[in-house]
C-alpha cells in the first residue's frame, strides 16, 4: 500500500509538470502574434476595375490610395505639407 501512494504522487507530479508546459507552450503562442502588428509590410494602392451601377450608370475605374491608421497620421502629413509649401520662407537669408 505504501508503494502506490508513491507512485501515485509520482503520477501526480508528472501531470503538473506537462500542465505547466502546456500552460507555458500556449503563453508563447498568444504572445508572439501580438508582436506581429508591427513588422506587417506595408500597403499599396489598389486598382478598382470599371463597373456598372444598379442605375445602370459607368463607374470609371480608378486607384485606390492606402489609409493609414495612425492616429498622428494627418496631423503629420499636414505639418509636413506646411512645411514643403512654405520652405521658401525658412531659406530666405534677413538683409
Amino acid at each position: 500500500m505504501v508503494v502506490s501512494f508513491f507512485e501515485h504522487l509520482k503520477l501526480i507530479s508528472v501531470m503538473r509538470f506537462f500542465c505547466v508546459l502546456f500552460l507555458f507552450f500556449i503563453a508563447g503562442c498568444t504572445g508572439t502574434t501580438s508582436d506581429n502588428k508591427q513588422s506587417t509590410p506595408p500597403l499599396k494602392p489598389v486598382y478598382i476595375s470599371p463597373t456598372i451601377d444598379k442605375y445602370g450608370h459607368f463607374r470609371k475605374g480608378h486607384i485606390k490610395m492606402p489609409v493609414s491608421t495612425n492616429k498622428n497620421a494627418y496631423k503629420n502629413k499636414n505639418k509636413s505639407r506646411y512645411y514643403y509649401q512654405t520652405r521658401g520662407k525658412y531659406n530666405r537669408r534677413k538683409k
